[in-house]
């Protein structure tokens, strides 16, 4: 499947519907969960903007993708979800959780691990670092004082 800038980040693991004001899962706002159905291709767009702009802040001094048509060509013979309308740096968080517990070599998709970062223990900690930059994010837009 073709997907856009207006394609749902959705990963299906919603957190919200236990109170949560940002996704664990797809990181976005309760409020843009709820009305995605509603939005735009503009506002969907404006959505995925400001995660690839966290993803990438985030990735960009730990992975350098130096072969994006070999990363794009491994994600589909493994069948692992992406965008393709985003920066091939922002597929690493696809890459790193459809891998689960399985050891991966980067080179074999075309990435670097600038600092020999081993990927599955930095998971989790790119993970967090990307929901406390969406909390943050709402915190200072949508929490009254």
């Amino acid at each position: 499947m073709q997907k856009t800038r207006s394609t749902t980040p959705c990963l299906g693991i919603c957190s919200t519907t236990y109170g949560d004001d940002v996704c664990k899962g797809c990181k976005r706002f309760v409020h843009e969960i709820i009305s995605w159905p509603k939005y735009s291709q503009d506002e969907r767009a404006f959505v995925n903007d400001r995660l690839e702009k966290f993803k990438v802040l985030i990735l960009q001094d730990r992975f350098k993708v130096h072969d994006s048509d070999l990363f794009e060509i491994k994600l589909k013979e493994k069948a692992i979800n992406y965008n393709n309308s985003m920066n091939p740096l922002t597929w690493i968080f696809d890459l790193l959780r459809a891998a689960g517990s399985q050891d991966l070599d980067l080179e074999q998709f075309g990435i670097t691990s600038l600092k020999n970062y081993d990927p599955m223990k930095i998971r989790d900690e790119i993970n967090k670092e990307f929901l406390d930059l969406s909390e943050a994010h709402h915190q200072r837009y949508f929490k009254k004082a």
